[in-house]
């Protein structure tokens, strides 16, 4: 999580307004993306039937897709990854892992139009989905008034939102699990868990500041034991543990020990041994950013036995994926193009999206999971601003729903 990126929004923004519609800020018809990619129909119906389930073969997909992370003048390319990786992966449920937003957006309209961009690729193809909170979800509140439990209201109108109010008393926005039921009959195959990382640490506690330590914030203890508490439920409910993954915006402490197999040594020669040991694939271009606390998730996750896999993003520019202690801990690396990225000409060169395989059929269910890029689908790599024009939204309308 590059401190680059707190500022980003602004001067962006504060450039586009200033110069309008630049060569940069193409529309979305000369960049040649579908006509009817936009449409202000609204409705209030939400999908009748809301489960998920596996497939009559046995298989579900899920795509994951992390740090669209742009205001309401999106670059074009992020929904054209999006669209490309909905299009070739056909995924039964996507999961939009936190900072779907950033700072940028002057009004509630604005707010609105920012959201509604990165909702649509689903809609319009009629793909389940979810969102989870990040650290810049919020940046824009100041001046919108939307806060998060708006903006999840908002997403929650969509047709083929899956997202719920959240458990009562928890921490954060939108804490909430998604069970998988099998291909045939009412038994859970699989579970998914998203979960409200938070934005960042309190000021103090204590009469003490955390000067010195990482200002990201971290799940609190109710999350954990709430995760905890649930997983029991489910197993006394089905009479067996169901497999799941944890989806949560900011790693755990656990990513960057798995990285290099150490807690205190940080070496090339660590990592060479970490490799072998946990079987880690992708790249590492930039340290992780967890909280100052560590919240115990993990140890909580090994005590259950159910969880296969936490992925997250927040650090852009890292996709690795490794097996620790018989859970995977991953990265999604980072898909939208408008925000911090590698440096220099390869700015853009990692942007992407991670696939999940399952499989009723196998014992995990987790068949195996892999990153996709935007180098795989001939998208534009250039490391400039490709902004444009956003969704007209009916003023009129205090919640617009985006016909899917």
């Amino acid at each position: 999580m590059s401190n680059q990126d707190q500022n980003k929004g602004l001067d962006r923004r504060s450039f586009l307004k200033i110069g309008g519609m630049s060569t940069l800020a193409l529309t979305a018809a000369s960049a040649g993306l579908p006509g009817d990619l936009f449409t202000n129909k609204a409705h209030a119906e939400k999908l009748e039937n809301t489960k998920l389930q596996f497939n009559s073969d046995g298989k579900f997909k899920v795509v994951q897709f992390n740090d669209t992370q742009d205001d309401e003048r999106i670059d074009r390319r992020t929904l054209e990854l999006m669209e490309k990786v909905l299009d070739s992966e056909k995924p039964d449920f996507v999961v939009l892992n936190g900072d779907n937003i950033s700072g940028g957006c002057d009004t509630e309209l604005e707010m609105k139009q920012a959201l509604n961009n990165v909702a649509q690729p689903m809609e319009k193809r009629g793909i389940k989905w979810a969102v989870t909170f990040g650290n810049h979800d919020e940046d824009s509140s100041s001046k919108s008034g939307m806060v998060e439990e708006d903006m999840l209201k908002f997403y929650m109108q969509y047709k083929y939102n899956m997202n719920e109010p959240g458990e009562k008393g928890l921490t954060g926005t939108g804490n909430m699990n998604l069970l998988i039921k099998k291909s045939k009959g009412n038994k859970a195959a699989f579970n998914l868990w998203l979960l409200d990382s938070g934005r960042y640490a309190p000021a103090q506690i204590a009469g003490q500041d955390f000067k010195g330590y990482p200002t990201w914030d971290w799940l609190r203890f109710n999350q954990v034991n709430w995760y905890y508490e649930k997983s029991k439920k489910i197993e006394k409910q089905y009479g067996y543990k169901v497999p799941s993954l944890v989806f949560i915006h900011i790693p755990l402490w656990e990513h960057r020990f798995m990285w290099y197999g150490s807690v205190d040594s940080r070496t090339a020669a660590n990592h060479e041994l970490a490799v072998a040991k946990h079987q880690i694939v992708g790249e590492r271009n930039e340290d992780e950013c967890p909280g100052p606390v560590n919240g115990g998730l993990f140890s909580a996750m090994l005590d259950r036995g159910d969880v296969k896999g936490v992925f997250c993003g927040h650090d852009h520019i890292n996709t690795y994926c490794g097996n620790y202690y018989g859970i995977l801990l991953g990265y999604a690396g980072n898909t939208g193009f408008g925000t911090y990225g590698l440096s220099g000409a390869d700015r853009n060169r990692l942007r992407g999206a991670r696939v999940f395989n399952l499989d009723e059929n196998k014992e995990d269910v987790l068949v195996e999971t892999h990153m996709v890029f935007a180098k795989d689908y001939g998208i534009d790599l250039t490391a400039n601003d490709q902004s444009m024009n956003p969704l007209p939204l009916n003023s009129g309308e205090k919640e617009i729903v985006i016909q899917g």
